[in-house]
């Protein structure tokens, strides 16, 4: 059935990838990513990928610049080698964050990284709840956004059976997200707003809609340094909610997040395998959930030309 498929990892989440496989009954492509000593990359693909659908799994994570130039060299070598697709997996799309220009000279990066891609020679983009979805007009190709909301909710579903939840959001730019995994859940909505009062003033921040005596969920797309979403739940709580969870497609946990979420009043930061989680934000309040059977599933059905929506019926919501 998937005879002439082949998926390769690279070096951003190969523990994911060969979940993937596994749930395809498919063996890793044979490849290897080396560095000259000036740090040049350089591929080798070990088989031949003439007429193949190949789909390259790699998250261009930190560091967010060498992953994405190992994938662009990759697909690079697959356009020379004859395969017939290459379909690339970006479970989470670097650069995502700098989409359009907030101000003047600024770049629009996101657009870029998708010329780049394009460029090189990819068919296809499968990825995860992109920062802003108007980033799949930025590619001429398809792009599938897969979203992680059915995966939380059913974890969710689970673990806070019985409670009353409202599920928050960190800002007003995150409401519609808010919105779709509070329609799973059967549950409220609120809106946290920020605002600085005057420079240099820390924010004050109101929460829109009524969180007192439930339990929250704050959602997001990506938790980076974890300022922003330690201080909405300190003002959850502050509120009057009985206990607060986070959940988030994206953990980039950089510089003083883990300092922050374990000083923080949540009791469970769930996120994905998206990216890696890193070393030192292990055994703490973190929980991570696989989207490999969703990616598997995705893969099974561009192959087969079945519609994607069925993907989250693996979630029976």
């Amino acid at each position: 059935m998937l005879e002439k498929t082949l998926v390769f990892a690279l070096t951003s989440n190969i523990e994911m990838a060969e979940e993937v496989v596994q749930n395809l009954g498919l063996e890793l492509g044979k490849c290897e990513v080396k560095h000259f000593a000036d740090g040049e990359i350089i591929v080798d693909i070990l088989q031949s990928v003439r007429g193949k659908n190949v789909y390259v799994i790699q998250s261009t994570c930190p560091p967010v610049t060498e992953r994405l130039m190992e994938l662009l060299v990759f697909v690079d070598a697959l356009k020379r080698a004859s395969a017939k697709e290459i379909n690339v997996v970006i479970g989470y799309y670097g650069y995502s964050r700098q989409d359009r220009k907030a101000k003047a000279r600024e770049p629009i990066t996101a657009r870029l990284v998708a010329d780049l891609l394009e460029t090189a020679g990819i068919s296809r983009l499968v990825t995860f709840d992109l920062h802003a979805p108007q980033i799949q007009g930025f590619f001429n190709c398809p792009v599938d956004d897969l979203s992680a909301i059915p995966l939380f909710a059913r974890y969710l579903k689970g673990k806070l059976a019985g409670k009353s939840i409202v599920v928050v959001s960190p800002d007003h730019g995150g409401a519609t997200r808010a919105r779709k995994l509070a329609t799973f859940l059967d549950a409220s909505i609120a809106i946290i707003d920020k605002r600085r009062p005057q420079p240099n003033v820390s924010e004050v921040m109101n929460i829109i809609g009524d969180v007192k005596g439930k339990t929250a969920v704050m959602v997001d797309d990506i938790i980076d340094t974890a300022g922003t979403i330690a201080a909405g739940a300190k003002a959850i709580i502050d509120s009057g909610a009985e206990s607060v969870y986070a959940v988030c497609s994206h953990g980039i946990f950089s510089g003083p997040a883990h300092e922050r979420l374990e000083n923080s009043p949540f009791v469970e930061i769930i996120t994905t395998n998206t990216i890696p989680l890193p070393a030192h934000m292990r055994n703490g309040k973190v929980k991570v959930l696989s989207v490999a059977p969703m990616i598997a599933k995705a893969i099974e059905h561009i192959e087969l030309g079945l519609a994607l929506s069925i993907v989250y019926d693996l979630y029976n919501l």
